[in-house]
């Protein structure tokens, strides 16, 4: 008493196929592997390496401020005098 046998697994079964169809089975198990395809996929995209804070503000600064041009002695030359 309170374990299932076979018979009822049995008796379970054909009431979900009577309940939901064949086809109707078949639709909710492929989106549920889709849902599981999209977890992993997005449980792989968070295991990617991050950057520590300071070094993503470092690239942000060095990036957006212009580079420093070269002094030209011949262009200093004539600016000075």
């Amino acid at each position: 008493m309170g374990s299932i046998g076979p018979f009822q697994i049995i008796i379970i079964a054909v009431v979900i196929l009577i309940l939901f169809g064949r086809g109707r089975i078949s639709e909710m198990m492929g989106d549920f592997g889709k849902g599981v395809k999209s977890f992993r996929k997005g449980l792989a995209e968070d295991e990617e390496p991050k950057k520590p804070a300071a070094q993503i503000a470092h690239e942000n600064t060095s990036a957006s401020s212009p580079a420093a041009e070269p002094v030209d002695s011949a262009k200093s030359e004539k600016t000075s005098g």
